[in-house]
């Protein structure tokens, strides 16, 4: 772990990274950055002494400038695999867990409320700093544990998408292709950044406009109750049968990979990291931005949740509906008109995966860089992460495509493969934010932390029921239970170090603090 630079030790209030004036970064270069009124001046705020200032007036024209990254960081809450778990819940619940999806929206906001207050006040983005604060051999687990969890995101994305251009092509175009299409996205992913971080986040904007309009459609076609929609939100309610899919409401919210992305987006923003001040008013403004984006992101799953709920509960289709046939049964449900809800939902489901699997590719970017300190050119980066998630997902769509059922069986590996990797970035992040020599003063309180990390906890205990579930029926013979016990003793060990470790360095700090103390 590096100690901390001298000009650090001289101002407590402000994390060590404040600082630093050379550390190795990998998110934006400096020409990148969008440059936020009143970076170098006072003359939008007259302000003398910006330290000793609580807080800086609201101004909704730099609120307009820090909004994208909450945006762009919503679309991971958005993602086919969150389509498909909206549309099961709501086939086979009704409208009886939309107060989980409300509540597990709000936990999600909290965590990624947590990454961007890392990546702003420090500077650094997950992965970096967890190049820093672990030995090599965690650090390279991690890394690998982070791939792993973008991998499974990935191909959901992809076959989400191919699914989308299938229907779209009226089945001309086979599985195989859509994703050879989708592969195709990092290039206009290159394309775009070259015009640089607004124009990008406009595109994201357009996306998930695109996602608003189909799926509100799709409510406005199918009329969902709007009692029981209102029952759902407010009153909890959860049976043995709706268990199941009450956990993927909550697995399929909480993204490993967004945590890094998330600390990464912030960073496109300009701000003057020594002024305190600007640091608090950049989180009060990144804080705005990204609740209002996972209430649009909510919304939208709201959307997809009571239109299944209103067309199928309660039938005996309920059970058989996944990404794959959710359109045919919407339109033998619904029929033709102005425009088929059919190619509706596909229009809604190509805006999904195209806008998840850019975001993919950019969290990819900033995975592999952190953790490897690669300084590689972006479009060779770009590349490598791509084909880490494109060259699986084609052979995916090619074993898979002919096999009725077969697709919604793979899904459910991934959203176990990526349940399996929460900790992993929620441990190190609630350690970080923290760690008072890393963050200064804007260290989390006592009543956060304590919130947060049974929000953790919570999180974890869900998706390892998950797990224990989807094992516990696929454990057959005795090779297969003995991998399982094998991985489980080594994952939970590799867990209990990530916990111990947090714990220790905050004790060796505290008592630390207590000696620098002067005596009474």
């Amino acid at each position: 772990m590096p100690p901390p630079s001298p000009s650090s030790a001289s101002d407590p209030l402000l994390p060590s990274s404040h600082n630093d004036e050379i550390h190795d970064e990998t998110a934006y270069d400096s020409d990148e950055k969008v440059h936020i009124v009143g970076v170098f001046s006072n003359s939008d705020s007259d302000i003398e002494n910006e330290n000793e200032k609580s807080s800086l007036p609201f101004s909704w024209k730099k609120l307009w400038l820090f909004t994208g990254p909450g945006f762009l960081m919503s679309i991971a809450f958005l993602d086919p695999g969150n389509l498909e778990g909206d549309l099961q819940a709501g086939a086979i619940a009704g409208y009886s867990l939309l107060w989980l999806l409300m509540w597990a929206t709000a936990m999600g906001l909290l965590v990624q409320l947590l990454s961007a207050r890392l990546g702003v006040a420090t500077g650094r983005h997950l992965a970096e700093l967890c190049r820093d604060e672990y030995p090599s051999w965690a650090r390279y687990v991690l890394w690998v544990m982070a791939e792993l969890a973008l991998i499974g995101a990935d191909i959901q994305e992809v076959i989400g998408s191919a699914i989308a251009i299938k229907i779209l092509s009226n089945g001309y175009l086979p599985l195989w292709a859509g994703v050879v299409i989708t592969a195709l996205d990092c290039f206009i992913f290159l394309f775009l950044e070259n015009y640089g971080v607004r124009k990008l986040e406009a595109v994201f904007a357009v996306l998930i406009a695109t996602m608003a309009l189909s799926f509100a459609w799709m409510f406005g076609e199918t009329k969902p109750d709007g009692v029981e929609l209102l029952l759902g939100l407010l009153v909890p309610r959860l049976s043995s049968k709706t268990i199941k899919q009450a956990v993927g409401v909550v697995g399929c919210i909480i993204m490993p990979h967004n945590v890094f992305l998330h600390s990464a987006l912030v960073q496109s923003r300009e701000i003057d990291r020594s002024k305190k001040s600007r640091v608090q008013e950049a989180l009060k403004y990144y804080s705005i931005e990204s609740t209002i984006a996972l209430v649009v992101s909510f919304i939208i799953n709201l959307f997809v949740t009571t239109v299944f709920a209103k067309a199928f509960y309660g039938t005996k289709v309920a059970d058989n509906i996944g990404l794959v046939n959710a359109g045919q049964y919407l339109q033998e449900k619904y029929g033709g008109g102005l425009l088929p809800i059919l190619y509706i939902w596909a229009i809604g489901l190509l805006a999904a995966g195209q806008s998840s699997t850019l975001t993919g590719t950019y969290a990819g970017q900033f995975i592999m860089g952190g953790f490897l300190n690669l300084r590689l050119k972006k479009w060779l980066r770009a590349l490598i992460t791509r084909s880490c998630a494109i060259i699986p997902t084609v052979i995916v769509a090619l074993i898979f495509d002919t096999r009725e059922g077969s697709l919604d069986v793979l899904n459910e590996w991934l959203n176990v493969l990526q349940s399996i990797q929460i900790p992993f970035a929620f441990i190190p992040l609630l350690f970080l934010v923290s760690k008072k020599q890393l963050m200064g003063v804007f260290v989390i309180g006592p009543v956060l932390k304590t919130v947060a990390s049974l929000v953790t906890a919570l999180v974890m205990v869900i998706n390892g029921y998950l797990m224990l579930d989807f094992f516990s029926s696929e454990a057959t013979g005795l090779l297969f239970t003995s991998i399982v016990s094998t991985f489980t003793a080594a994952y939970v060990g590799f867990i209990i170090y990530l916990v111990g470790r947090g714990l220790n360095v905050s004790n060796w700090r505290s008592c630390l603090d207590a000696d620098s103390r002067p005596s009474k």
